[in-house]
């Protein structure tokens, strides 16, 4: 027989250029979502967290639950952990008075505890061993702690720092940029470059949405944030359609542990 590993499908789409197309659309419409439901809609922060948690909680089982690799399911996740990490950073952030730089501090550490105790529990924090219900959990949690820390960036860097929304963005383009460049030129660890560029895209999407959708004084454009929720739906589906994504592969837990 042969020595070689068995390829084993994974629960997530194989990392290629489309699914970071994809994966900053749909923090953008994070933004432009939660945005309408506190704001547009005016139920707040804490209605709005509740409503984007549960969803987030029914969609994560359900992803679990799923036998194989689903585009439709996998990306409504990151939709609604996006939606969920942009209500939540607010309502930490605006609500509870802790501040962007109180907040992004907290959630970096919530970040790096999730992250350090899937390592400690399963030897690997790679997206190439999400293909078991405990790894799912780990993922899942990490992904929502990124997603609400991004937003928290990106709130600090536009409204802290003075840069302004557009300012933001290009800050954090400029930054996954040099994560790129990294990814091509060096041979610096795929998992830790992973990470950081899942991070970074959120505060990019975030300070793009709000770009979008805030008011003319504040440094926006003012679009309504609805349809800008619409066009940006309509542009994830589209994608997923006439692009077809592959679930990601792994070697086995003991090759991408390494």
């Amino acid at each position: 027989m042969s020595s070689i590993p068995e390829k084993t499908l994974t629960k997530v789409p194989e990392v290629t250029l489309g699914f970071w197309i994809v994966k900053i659309a749909a923090t953008t419409l994070g933004e432009t979502g939660g945005d309408t439901v506190t704001m547009t809609l005016n139920w707040g922060y804490l209605v709005g967290t509740a409503i984007f948690l549960s969803l987030l909680v029914v969609l994560v089982l359900a992803q679990i639950a799923a036998k194989k690799f689903y585009p439709g399911l996998y990306w409504a996740t990151i939709v609604a952990s996006t939606t969920a990490g942009t209500t939540m950073a607010d309502f930490v952030d605006r609500s509870l008075g802790i501040g962007y730089t109180g907040g992004s501090s907290m959630l970096l550490a919530c970040l790096l505890g999730v992250l350090g105790l899937w390592y400690w529990t399963m030897g690997s924090i790679s997206v190439e061993t999400v293909a078991s219900p405990k790894v799912e959990m780990f993922y899942w949690a990490a992904i929502t702690f990124s997603q609400t820390l991004g937003t928290a960036l990106g709130d600090w860097v536009a409204d802290t720092s003075g840069l302004g929304y557009l300012g933001g963005a290009l800050v954090f383009g400029a930054a996954l940029a040099v994560v790129s460049a990294i990814y091509f030129w060096t041979n610096f660890s795929r998992v830790i470059l992973f990470w950081a560029a899942f991070v970074l895209t959120r505060p990019l999407g975030a300070t793009v949405g709000d770009f979008l959708d805030k008011p003319l004084h504040d440094g926006g454009l003012a679009l309504s944030r609805p349809l800008a929720s619409l066009a940006l739906t309509l542009f994830i589906v589209a994608w997923i359609v006439l692009f077809p994504q592959r679930a990601g592969r792994h070697l086995g837990a003991s090759d991408s542990a390494n």
